[in-house]
């Protein structure tokens, strides 16, 4: 029992320690991955359509 009881001293030690984040700086994390992933995703569809157009001009 006492290993028990030891474990979970030790978890609510480690959890005092812990820096949880602010809403702001979520938020803030939220609307720069949302952002980075916009432009990726628009580069990516720029790239695939301009090759598509090439690939299909070389086609025909």
């Amino acid at each position: 029992m006492s290993k028990v009881q030891n474990y979970f001293n030790s978890v609510k030690s480690e959890l005092s320690k812990v820096i949880f984040p602010i809403k702001e700086q979520i938020r803030t994390a939220y609307i720069s991955v949302f952002i980075v992933v916009t432009v990726i995703a628009l580069f990516l569809a720029l790239i695939d359509g301009i090759m598509s157009i090439s690939l299909s001009s070389i086609i025909n």
